[in-house]
């Protein structure tokens, strides 16, 4: 009989605790969702001017990345600039704090994703040859996060995401959670991580740890060019089953950190894939404005949505790729984030 009433208290504790989540999580899901746009760090300072257009779009969120170096994939050496002549102000510390006072001015809050850029190869590539190497990578890798998380904390910005598309180190669950666990220390807002679409966000096992399930959700919509509108939102319904499974287990409101498509007819059939100088491609505005409405139809008013993020917003102005570039400025995809966003 003496043992009863522990057993009872701690299901009492258990009730209360799963009670609290559900309605932390439940409010989560209730706040405005995060309109948000990839800006790009620029060259020159930035003033309230570059940020009109996203304000006339209803923007609210933006993301913005700065970069820390892997020459190889293999090779645990991370190098991590902060400031210099060498790199661009937009993604120097001091270009990250002040657009992000900027756009909070306006009531446009930030999510800071820093980046790996490496060296022949993208982030997915690395992996160490052995537990020795990869000592040192979480080490150095540590030190490049912890930065960002001093820097996040410093400027009050909004969401932090601690890694972004890792995914041959998600593995290493011991070594994200110990992480995570520094990161927290550190920085007091919330957290997210940055998954690839393809083999990476069903597979992490840390999720329980952040306050949101990111995704580069580049999902392929389609196998052939042009495809229309009802095509496009029949593409999505499998990628919507993948991720309702893992959010469904472990009850996290999703981000998708990225989501974009080129200006191509292509553009559905692979949207990651990167544009380039010689691409041959042809150039497709109104397919671009497709996949953006087919989005907005079938993913965007799910309650476990919490927000996306377009890629990419160059502040002061379309890039010389913008025939096929990423970018919605000053295109068809642009008037379909108006029409949807400011709803």
């Amino acid at each position: 009989m003496k043992l009863l009433l522990p057993i009872a208290s701690l299901l009492v504790v258990f009730a209360l605790w799963k009670l609290s989540f559900q309605i932390s999580v439940t409010r989560t899901l209730e706040t405005p969702k995060q309109r948000g746009i990839c800006w790009v760090a620029g060259r020159r300072k930035i003033t309230e001017n570059e940020f009109r257009k996203p304000e006339d779009l209803h923007v609210n969120w933006i993301s913005q990345t700065p970069f820390g170096w892997q020459r190889d994939a293999g090779l645990p050496e991370i190098i991590t600039h902060t400031s210099g002549e060498k790199m661009w102000w937009g993604e120097s510390d001091e270009g990250i704090s002040e657009t992000a006072r900027v756009a909070r001015t306006l009531k446009i809050k930030t999510l800071l994703k820093p980046h790996l850029w490496v060296g022949k190869g993208w982030p997915g590539d690395i992996q160490m040859k052995n537990d020795e190497d990869w000592s040192i990578w979480f080490s150095n890798y540590e030190k490049f996060i912890l930065h960002y998380a001093e820097l996040a904390e410093k400027n009050h910005l909004d969401i932090l995401c601690i890694g972004t598309e890792l995914q041959k180190t998600i593995s290493k669950e011991k070594e994200w959670r110990g992480l995570i666990k520094k990161i927290r220390s550190v920085y007091h807002g919330p957290l997210t991580y940055a998954a690839n679409f393809y083999l990476e966000f069903e597979k992490i096992a840390f999720w329980d740890e952040l306050d949101y399930m990111g995704i580069q959700a580049y999902f392929p919509l389609a196998k052939s060019k042009d495809p229309t509108l009802s095509e496009l939102v029949q593409g999505w319904k499998t990628p919507l089953a993948e991720i309702e499974k893992v959010q469904r287990l472990f009850n996290k409101p999703v981000i998708f950190t990225e989501i974009g498509y080129r200006s191509t007819h292509d553009a559905s059939i692979e949207p990651w894939r990167w544009p380039r100088a010689e691409d041959s491609s042809e150039a497709c505005d109104e397919a671009q404005a497709t996949c953006y409405r087919a989005f907005f139809q079938a993913v965007w008013n799910k309650k476990w949505l919490a927000g996306a993020y377009f890629w990419k917003w160059y502040p002061q102005g379309p890039h010389r790729l913008g025939a096929i570039d990423f970018t919605p400025q000053e295109k068809p995809a642009e008037k379909v984030m108006l029409e949807y966003f400011s709803k």
